[in-house]
C-alpha cells in the first residue's frame, strides 16, 4: 500500500478518535468552489441528468502532494458507492439499500441542522437492484438539490453527508473519507492526551470518569499552564465534564478546539489535593505540527531492564527503538525488555512485522481474510537481527489498530507476557486508499484481519495476562504498577 500523506493523517486521526476526543468533534467545512444550478426539471430530466456522467471507477491512490479538492458532484457520489461496494470487505454481499438509507438518512439530517428540510426530501423505493437503486436515489437526490438556494457550501455539505453515510453503513472501523474539506490537518490542539477508565471504542458510553490528563505535549498550551500526568479534567468552560456519572460528549469536545479562543479548564491534582482553574489559548495545527508527536524513549528502569515506550507505529519507528535499546546495551547489561505500548494509536503493518522479528523470526503473525476465499498471512520481518531478551508488553484500553496486531502476535506466539489491560479492539483491517473524481480520497478495507491462531481481534481486543490498570491517582503520585509488575516478571 502506498504510502500516502492523506492515509498517514487519517491514522493518526484514529489514534486521537481511541483517545475518546475526536469521535466528538465534527470538522468544519471549507466552501468549495461555486458551481451553477439549474431551474427545476422534470422528473425524467432530472434522473437522466443524476446518472448522467463519466461512470469512471474509482482507482488506487498515488502518493504525492495533495491536490485542492473539487466540489462533490452526483457522478463522484456514484463513484464513492461503486467503490464501497467494489472494494470493501462485505462489499460482495452489503445490501445496497442499506448504503443509500444510511446517506439520505445524513442528508436530512443535514437539511433539518440547517433549517432548509424539504418536503420532497424522501427516500424512494429501493428494491435491492444495484444499478436501479442509485438511479432512483440519485434521482430524487438531484431534485433536491434543484429545490435548494444555489449554495455551494449546503451542497458540499450535502455530499459530504452523503458520502460519509455510505461509509459508515460498512461498519469497519478503518473505513474513512478524507479530502481538502474536512481531512487537512488544520484545527487546534491544547496538547492534551487524554485518559480515562473503560474501553476507548466509538461509544464514549464505554468511557467511565475521571477523565484525565495523560500526557501534556512538551511545548504544547497543557504544558505551558503546569499540566501533569494525573490531573482529573473536573470542567471545561465551566461546565462539569461528568453529568449523572457519565462523560459529556459536548463539553469533552471543546477539549479538541475548532477556534483559536481560550479555553477554561477545571483541574484536580490527586496527589497534592489542590483544584484550580488553567486559562489554555489553542495553538494552530499544521501539516507537520505543533506539537510534534513523541518520540521513542528507551531508558533503564530497576538497574538492568530496558523500559521502551513506543507511542506508534509510525514509519521509522521500529528502527528508532532497536537502535536506541542497542545503544543501552552497549552502554551496561540488560536482563529483560519492557515495551510500553499504552496509548500507542497503531500504524504502519511493516512496523509490526520488524519489531516482532526482534524477537522471533520465520512466524505467521496474522491473517488478512477476504469474505470469500483463502486467508494470507502476515509474517515476521527476519531481516531484523534477534534481540534475544526475554519480554513484557504493557497495553491498555488505547492500544488500537497496528498495536492490537502486534499484541495478539506477542500473546499467540508466546514471546511475553501481556500487562496492564485489554487492547482497544480496533484492527478491522489494513486499509486501502482510493481516488475520487473530486481529488478526495477514500480509505477502505477489503480483508479483515485475524490473529495468529485465527482469532477475531476487532471489537474484542486482546486480553492481558495481568490485568494492572493505570489510574490518575497512581500517575499523579509518579507511581506505575505496571512497570513494577513487568520487573518482577522479568525477574522471575
Amino acid at each position: 500500500m502506498n504510502q500516502l500523506p492523506y492515509l498517514r493523517r487519517a491514522v493518526r486521526r484514529s489514534r486521537v478518535l481511541t483517545a475518546g476526543l475526536a469521535l466528538l468533534a465534527t470538522s468544519g467545512l471549507a466552501v468549495p468552489g461555486t458551481t451553477a444550478s439549474a431551474g427545476p426539471l422534470s422528473g425524467a430530466a432530472v434522473a437522466a441528468r443524476a446518472t448522467s456522467g463519466t461512470g469512471q471507477a474509482c482507482t488506487p491512490a498515488v502518493d504525492g502532494p495533495p491536490r485542492p479538492q473539487k466540489p462533490t458532484t452526483v457522478a463522484t457520489l456514484r463513484q464513492a458507492y461503486r467503490c464501497i461496494l467494489d472494494h470493501t470487505y462485505r462489499g460482495p454481499v452489503i445490501d445496497d439499500r442499506v448504503l443509500l438509507q444510511a446517506a439520505f438518512k445524513k442528508i436530512t439530517q443535514e437539511l433539518q441542522s440547517r433549517h432548509q428540510d424539504l418536503p420532497i426530501a424522501t427516500l424512494p423505493k429501493l428494491t435491492g437492484r444495484r444499478d436501479a437503486d442509485w438511479n432512483a436515489f440519485a434521482g430524487k437526490y438531484q431534485a433536491v438539490l434543484d429545490a435548494l438556494p444555489n449554495d455551494p457550501a449546503l451542497r458540499q455539505a450535502l455530499a459530504s453527508a452523503a458520502i460519509e453515510g455510505m461509509v459508515s453503513a460498512v461498519g469497519d472501523n478503518h473505513n474513512s473519507w478524507t479530502g481538502a474539506f474536512h481531512g487537512s490537518p488544520g484545527g487546534y490542539t491544547l496538547g492534551i492526551l487524554p485518559g480515562s477508565s473503560g474501553r476507548a471504542t466509538p461509544d464514549i458510553r464505554d468511557a467511565q470518569p475521571p477523565f484525565y490528563v495523560r500526557t501534556a505535549v512538551p511545548g504544547s498550551p497543557a504544558d505551558e499552564a503546569g499540566l501533569k500526568p494525573g490531573d482529573i479534567i473536573e470542567a471545561v468552560d465551566g461546565l462539569p465534564l461528568t453529568v449523572n456519572g457519565m462523560l459529556s460528549p459536548g463539553v469533552l469536545s471543546r477539549l479538541r478546539p475548532s477556534t483559536a479562543d481560550p479555553v477554561h479548564i477545571t483541574l484536580h491534582r490527586p496527589a497534592t489535593d489542590r483544584t484550580w482553574t488553567a486559562d489554555l489559548q489553542p495553538v494552530a495545527m499544521t501539516a507537520s505540527g505543533p506539537p510534534a508527536p513523541p518520540t521513542v524513549s528507551v531508558t533503564l528502569v530497576d538497574g538492568d531492564t530496558a523500559d521502551v515506550v513506543l507511542p506508534d507505529f509510525q514509519p521509522g519507528r521500529a528502527d528508532e527503538a532497536l537502535q536506541k535499546l542497542d545503544a543501552l546495551r552497549k552502554a551496561g547489561p540488560v536482563r529483560g525488555v519492557i515495551l510500553d505500548l499504552r496509548g500507542n494509536g497503531g500504524g504502519r503493518g511493516e512496523e509490526v512485522a520488524k519489531l516482532l522479528g526482534a524477537f522471533a523470526h520465520g512466524r505467521i503473525t496474522g491473517w488478512n481474510c477476504p469474505l470469500h476465499g483463502a486467508c494470507t498471512p502476515d509474517r515476521t520481518d527476519d531481516t531484523t537481527p534477534l534481540v534475544n531478551l526475554p519480554l513484557v508488553e504493557l497495553t491498555d484500553s488505547y492500544c488500537a489498530s497496528a498495536c492490537d496486531a502486534f499484541s495478539s502476535a506477542v500473546k499467540d506466539l508466546n514471546l511475553g507476557k501481556l500487562v496492564g489491560e485489554r487492547t482497544a479492539g480496533i484492527v478491522a483491517g489494513k486499509p486501502q486508499a482510493f481516488a475520487l473524481d473530486d481529488d478526495s480520497m477514500l480509505v477502505l478495507v477489503g480483508e479483515h484481519q485475524t490473529a495468529a491462531n485465527g482469532e477475531i481481534i476487532d471489537g474484542i481486543g486482546v486480553a492481558v495476562d495481568y490485568e494492572v490498570p493505570l489510574t490518575a491517582a497512581d500517575l499523579s503520585k509518579g507511581l506505575d504498577p505496571a512497570v513494577n509488575r513487568a520487573v518482577t516478571l522479568l525477574r522471575s
